[in-house]
């Protein structure tokens, strides 16, 4: 597990619609102990990026690989098994269970077993194992036994990544995670994220520019579907394309 490991990698990233060119040629590399931090404004093909990284979207042309293997043709759920977790803009809970039970029910999905159709789901060690595990990682401890609906925006988005991490990924692709944050859970959520970088690769896409500058090891600026720079963060604060794409500076 040394740091500078690729685990995940798109290169040469096309998709087209059509005539609409939404991504031309993107290529990004996430290794093991970096965050690596993808902006851009609203259109910049950051969504569709992703979601070709984890597998919602088959990709026009180029190549995707997950622990050097190609995944390319790979489904979502397979990625999921292999290694890849994956939290969205939009909290995706379960409002009515516990967040034990949120992720007991992420860790089964990972360690399916139909073949023994006659045990009971909830009594699946492993499932448990891997879903306090999950909690822990993310500093819900206290918070295990209490129904999800009623936490704050902030804690629910900390489950998210609890449900990711229940499924013991090496590699995190999280939208937005701090959208609809106040300072206190941003600062909550920063300090998760700089915790978890050490044994994973972090795919970051965000739109808090602060908090992007504060925690990303490495920068991928994208523009109209193409990446424009990608760099460490004060290599990127000073990119006179960068400035141009988001300053209007001509």
């Amino acid at each position: 597990m040394n740091q500078g490991e690729v685990l995940l990698s798109g290169q040469n990233i096309t998709q087209r619609w059509g005539g609409l060119v939404a991504l031309d040629k993107v290529s990004v590399e996430i290794e093991r102990g970096e965050l690596h931090a993808v902006i851009g404004t609203n259109g910049a093909g950051k969504s569709t990026l992703i979601n070709i990284l984890s597998g919602e979207l088959k990709p026009t042309e180029g190549q995707v690989t997950l622990l050097d293997q190609d995944v390319t043709h790979w489904s979502q759920p397979r990625r999921a098994r292999n290694g890849l977790g994956r939290s969205y803009q939009r909290n995706t809970i379960f409002p009515d269970f516990s967040v034990f039970e949120n992720c007991r029910l992420a860790a089964q999905a990972q360690v399916q077993r139909p073949w023994v159709w006659w045990n009971n789901s909830q009594k699946c060690q492993l499932s448990s194992t891997n879903a306090r595990n999950g909690i822990r990682l993310a500093g819900l401890e206290a918070f295990s036994d209490q129904v999800a609906g009623p936490l704050s925006h902030g804690q629910k988005r900390q489950l998210e990544v609890a449900m990711c991490l229940a499924t013991n990924p090496q590699v995190l692709l999280l939208d937005e995670p701090l959208a609809g944050m106040g300072a206190e859970e941003t600062e909550r959520m920063l300090a998760l994220l700089g915790q978890l970088k050490a044994g994973h690769g972090i795919l970051l896409v965000e739109h808090d520019m602060d908090a992007v500058f504060r925690i990303a090891d490495r920068i991928t600026v994208m523009v109209n579907g193409s990446v424009i720079a990608s760099d460490t963060p004060d290599n990127i604060r000073t990119n006179p394309a960068v400035q141009t794409a988001y300053l209007g500076d001509h």
